[in-house]
């Protein structure tokens, strides 16, 4: 926090020494979005910031991501809401960065753009058959049942079947499977959905199988999580205990990270050795040292997925004893599940725009502590002035809402240290918001003000009250524009 304290002198001197406001626009309103808006607007009195979202809605992933039976993570929004009322804040919704405005012209328009629009794209396996109907994006599947607007038709099949297969071992993956088996009447009392709980009411989903290419030791959840989901009523938890039995390795890692110990002891006391499954009871089972090598068609519905073909693995070592860390090798055996849906919960990807440098590998935008690279060749590192990042297009798709502060944090002292050496404060004054509005109003762009949110709140807020729920979602680009332009 000393470090932060520092930025604080620094604001003072400018915002005094200053004839024109800092202008700056944030796009993005998820997490990093806000928490970058909080620390620019206290840091600074002269400065004016304007948050830009493709949505209607603002928050990001605590609306669209945090899942419905976690209502305690989304009381963030409530600091956020005290950020968007500052008067010297904007929110500028249904504005999309590349077809509403592009990067060179909000460039043009601000003394510094931060680029915090997140992850909306998914990685893929690249394994045979991958393109099947009932074979989504672990992010397709979250956003469906949050009620966001891109995925209101994607209709999976919960009847067809009564196995789901997740492949991944993480955080939303253990949403989604907590989600399938969780009994209705308590997901009828959150903000989910109403079109998914329709759904999950008529689902024949009965088994979940979450798939994890390493062991125990190396699942990538939380003990809170995981927690969580061995806690549901009446839930079979099925776990081989031969997985369980650790290696030096393991121990080296779970010496070192006191979540994965944590982990490992959960699930070893969730084994129940020679417990039968009960008829009509719903089933969780943790398959462990597994990778997916393709995906098996449907006998009976052609062009739909009908199982999967797992490859059993092996842990091998890399690096010193003290640092080891274990990666999962193919045996070459093989082993199928059947089922009739499957989700990919192996990580969100961020896009790229026009103008903006973009590492497809990883998924990231280069970047110095938040700094835009705009040529990292030739041995040295050279900044694009005026262009930032934060949040997973910064570091990728890590971490719980927390670490986006830390991220601000970091983003807006290099910023600091830019208005400081006079790099952001020369020139001529920027248009700003006034710009912005000319741009989107020469385009017949539907802009979605901070208010016009309010007004999808409160009807969210009434229609969920008629059904005993904290909110209805409006769930349609149809919906959410009309009743915000009332």
């Amino acid at each position: 926090m000393k470090s932060f304290g520092k930025i604080r002198r620094i604001a003072r001197c400018f915002s005094t020494t200053s004839s024109c406001p800092l202008r700056i626009c944030v796009v993005g309103s998820g997490p990093a979005g806000f928490y970058t808006a909080e620390k620019l607007l206290k840091a600074y009195q002269s400065v004016e910031v304007d948050i830009i979202d493709r949505l209607p809605t603002p928050f990001g992933l605590v609306r669209s991501g945090v899942a419905p039976d976690h209502p305690e993570t989304k009381v963030v929004i409530n600091q956020f809401l005290r950020v968007a009322q500052n008067e010297r804040c904007s929110f500028f919704g249904n504005v999309s960065l590349g077809s509403s405005v592009t990067l060179l012209e909000l460039r043009n328009m601000y003394n510094a753009v931060v680029l915090a629009y997140g992850a909306e794209s998914d990685r893929s396996l690249g394994i045979p058959k991958e393109e099947l109907a009932g074979i989504y994006a672990a992010r397709e599947f979250v956003w469906w049942y949050n009620g966001h607007p891109d995925c209101r038709s994607l209709a999976p099949d919960l009847k067809s079947s009564d196995t789901a297969v997740i492949l991944g071992q993480g955080n939303v993956a253990l949403d989604v499977a907590r989600i399938l088996l969780r009994q209705i009447e308590e997901l009828a009392r959150t903000d989910i959905a109403s079109h998914a709980l329709a759904a999950l009411e008529e689902s024949s989903i009965r088994k979940v199988y979450l798939v994890g290419r390493r062991g125990p030791v190396q699942a990538a959840c939380t003990a809170k999580e995981l927690r969580e989901i061995l806690g549901i009523k009446d839930l079979g938890v099925y776990i081989k205990a031969a997985d369980l039995v650790t290696t030096p390795a393991d121990e080296i890692e779970m010496k070192n990270s006191r979540i994965r110990r944590r982990v490992h002891e959960l699930l070893s006391k969730a084994v129940t050795p020679g417990c039968a499954p009960v008829a009509g009871q719903r089933e969780l089972h943790f398959v462990f040292f597994r990778k997916p090598d393709m995906f098996l068609e449907s006998d009976d519905k052609s062009g739909h997925a009908g199982g999967i073909r797992l490859e059993k693995t092996a842990l091998k070592g890399v690096g010193d004893d003290e640092s080891v860390r274990q990666v999962a090798v193919g045996t070459g055996e093989y082993e199928d599940i059947s089922c009739g849906l499957a989700l990919k919960s192996i990580g969100y990807k961020s896009v790229a725009v026009d103008g903006l440098p973009f590492d497809t590998y990883k998924g990231i935008v280069p970047n110095d502590r938040g700094r835009v690279l705009a040529d990292a060749s030739c041995g040295h590192v050279q900044h694009d002035i005026g262009l930032y990042v934060c949040g997973w297009l910064k570091r990728g798709p890590t971490g719980i809402i927390g670490t986006n502060l830390h991220c601000a944090e970091e983003t807006i002292s290099c910023i600091s240290d830019d208005i400081n050496r006079g790099a952001l404060a020369s020139g001529s004054t920027k248009p700003g918001r006034e710009g912005l509005r000319q741009v989107l109003d020469s385009r017949n762009t539907r802009v979605v003000p901070f208010d016009g949110w309010g007004k999808i709140d409160c009807e969210e807020r009434r229609r969920g009250s008629l059904k005993n729920k904290p909110r209805e979602k409006l769930a349609t680009w149809e919906e959410l524009l009309e009743v915000a332009c009332r």
